[in-house]
C-alpha cells in the first residue's frame, strides 16, 4: 500500500490556500517546516515569521501561499483527512463483509500512526500528533460557518459518511451512525493525548492497543440489532 500511496497526489480544497503549496519547492518547504514547527512549539506560539526563519525564507513569501496561520492549519487538517480517506479506500477494497470492513475502518481511525515516509515533504507521525492536539482549533472558532461554506471540512464529512454507510449496511435501523463515528474520531484524539500526557485519565497496556479495542467494542455494541 505504501508504494500505491506514494504515487498519489493528495488534493486539498483550493479555497483554503492562495497558492497551491504542492506547486513549488518553496510551497513544500512551507508545509514540511510548518509541520515541524507546530509540532515543536504548538499552534499558539507558531508564527509565519518563525516559520520563515526556520525554512530560510521570508514571512511575506509565506503569505503568498496562505492568508493566515489558521488557513495553514486548515490545510494540514484537510491534507491529513484526505490521506486517511485514500488509505481507507485501499484498506476496504474487495472486502464483501460489512462487519469486516467496519472493523478495518475503526482500526484505521484509531490506531497509532507511524512514519510511513510515503510523501517526501510530509512527516505523517508529526502531522498525526498535530491533528491530535491542534485540529479542534480548525472548527472551534468564530469562523467555522464561513470555513464550512468554503468546503474546509468536506473530506472529514465524507469520511464519516463512508463509515456511517457501512454501519447502516449492518443495521439499517441504527439512528446515530454519524454521531457515533464522529464521536470515535474525536474521542480517539483525546485518548491518545491522555495516554501520552495524562495517563490517569485513560487505560493503557504495554501489550495491547486498548484504545482501538475500546472503540471497536463500543461501536459494535452500539449498533447491535
Amino acid at each position: 500500500m505504501k508504494q500505491l500511496l506514494s504515487g498519489i497526489n493528495i488534493k486539498v480544497n483550493q479555497n483554503i490556500y492562495l497558492k497551491n503549496p504542492d506547486s513549488s519547492e518553496l510551497g513544500k518547504k512551507i508545509i514540511a517546516g510548518s509541520i515541524d514547527l507546530i509540532n515543536e512549539v504548538g499552534f499558539e506560539a507558531f508564527t509565519f515569521k518563525k516559520l520563515g526563519q526556520a525554512i530560510g525564507s521570508t514571512e511575506a513569501s509565506i503569505y503568498r501561499y496562505f492568508e493566515s496561520k489558521h488557513k495553514l492549519l486548515l490545510y494540514l487538517n484537510c491534507w491529513y483527512w484526505s490521506w486517511t480517506e485514500y488509505k481507507m479506500m485501499f484498506w476496504l477494497a474487495n472486502i464483501p463483509s460489512p462487519e469486516e470492513r467496519l472493523r478495518k475502518a475503526i482500526l484505521l481511525l484509531t490506531q497509532e500512526v507511524g512514519e510511513e515516509n510515503s510523501f517526501i515533504h510530509i512527516n505523517e507521525l508529526k502531522l498525526n500528533q498535530i491533528v491530535i492536539s491542534e485540529s479542534s482549533k480548525t472548527y472551534l472558532t468564530k469562523d467555522v460557518d464561513q470555513d464550512n461554506k468554503l468546503g474546509a471540512y468536506a473530506v472529514q464529512k465524507q469520511l464519516v459518511q463512508r463509515v456511517s454507510d457501512i454501519i447502516l449496511e449492518i443495521n439499517p435501523n441504527y439512528k446515530y451512525p454519524h454521531m457515533l463515528i464522529s464521536t470515535v474520531i474525536e474521542g480517539v484524539h483525546l485518548q491518545r493525548y491522555f495516554a501520552e500526557h495524562l495517563p490517569k485519565l485513560t487505560d493503557t497496556s504495554d501489550k495491547d492497543d486498548y484504545i482501538t479495542a475500546f472503540y471497536t467494542e463500543l461501536v459494535f455494541k452500539a449498533i447491535e440489532k
